[in-house]
């Protein structure tokens, strides 16, 4: 189940504290591998390393890299931090967080107090590479909002590995990150979505949220085995808090598997099955063939009976995702290949803004 080989490390392209980007040598050849200080602890040039190789070996996309387990020349660590909170747990990587439900922690008693999320806004998508143009779109619109991003454990499980998070984080896009279930590494460590979606408004002072998963998604062809179904219990549990669940629909036009052209099947199942409450599910408007679709989608499937559908006029994400210098990428295709997923997520933003 699990390759290991050792390597050694002949390069370090890229470290930030968080996530070492570096070049390790196995026999002849040179492979990018991937480092977690906080983890694994520091590494340098010449340096021995156990390596996960799993990924690589199997060919697969997103995580088809090597990941150090261990610094055979540094196996020395130190126990930092404060929790007891652990994550990955009973695996050889477990990590203990300072949660901020435990009874230590300064934030424990807000949970005992909490009521309700006040209709705050809570936009759920499927896939990480939503992130970025929600985020772009709706700070350019609200400069002076605040926009928290839970991350969920549905794909990567260190927020660590997400450049776009170091990215929007750093131009100021993102106010705060939480991350929950076995997902690790956020400003504030929560153990599930009620308390992440607690926090995000009690201790984030959010004024609006954005949840999804990180890189990654595991799929199977079927109709409910990918890790984005998690949408639907995400906009259950935000409508249970008392806030506003709001869907951002998996939309392509780009992409030759049918179950995926126009609305996806993923989003179609979720909405028309997974999901119990009634949401708020933003379109973008387009002419011609590509709205017909949709909306013969949307009707096939009664999603307009279990729903609320609101008809977005969009012709600014380009311009908003260009205006801070950003780059989106999507199943390897970028907002000219496949406008139409990138803006079903700026579309998201415009509607938050324009419907308080």
């Amino acid at each position: 189940m699990l390759s290991k080989k050792v390597g050694e490390v002949v390069e370090i392209k890229k470290q930030n504290g968080q996530i070492d980007d570096i070049r390790v040598k196995i026999g002849n050849e040179i492979f990018k591998s991937y480092n977690y200080p906080k983890m694994t602890g520091n590494v340098n040039i010449g340096d021995k390393v156990l390596l996960n190789t799993t990924a690589v070996e199997l060919s697969l996309g997103t995580g088809g890299y090597h990941y150090v387990i261990s610094n055979l020349d540094n196996m020395e660590s130190n126990l930092e931090g404060k929790g007891h909170i652990m994550k990955l747990r009973y695996t050889p990587m477990q990590v203990r967080v300072d949660s901020v439900e435990d009874h230590e922690s300064k934030y424990h008693s807000i949970f005992e107090k909490f009521e309700s999320l006040n209709n705050i806004p809570v936009v759920v998508g499927t896939l990480h590479s939503m992130l970025t143009p929600f985020a772009a779109t709706y700070k350019r619109l609200n400069p002076n909002k605040k926009l928290v991003y839970i991350m969920t454990d549905g794909a990567a499980l260190p927020i660590y590995f997400s450049m776009n998070v170091d990215t929007l984080k750093n131009k100021g896009l993102i106010d705060s990150t939480i991350t929950f279930g076995n997902a690790f590494g956020g400003d504030y460590e929560c153990i599930n979505i009620y308390t992440a979606l607690i926090t995000a408004k009690e201790i984030a002072k959010a004024d609006a949220v954005f949840v999804s998963m990180g890189p990654g998604i595991a799929g199977t062809g079927t109709k409910y085995g990918f890790t984005g179904i998690e949408q639907g219990t995400i906009l259950d549990a935000i409508s249970k808090l008392g806030g506003r669940p709001i869907a951002i629909p998996r939309i392509s036009f780009a992409d030759q598997r049918e179950r995926h052209n126009g609305i996806s099947h993923h989003s179609i199942t979720i909405l028309s099955e997974i999901v119990n409450v009634k949401s708020e599910i933003p379109i973008t408007l387009y002419d011609g063939e590509k709205i017909k679709k949709i909306e013969n989608q949307i009707k096939e499937n009664k999603l307009d009976k279990k729903h609320k559908i609101a008809y977005i006029k969009n012709n600014r994400t380009k311009d908003d995702i260009d205006s801070y210098g950003l780059k989106v990428r999507s199943m390897g295709r970028n907002y000219e290949q496949d406008s139409e997923f990138f803006d079903s997520a700026a579309s998201a933003a415009i509607y938050i803004t324009e419907n308080k």
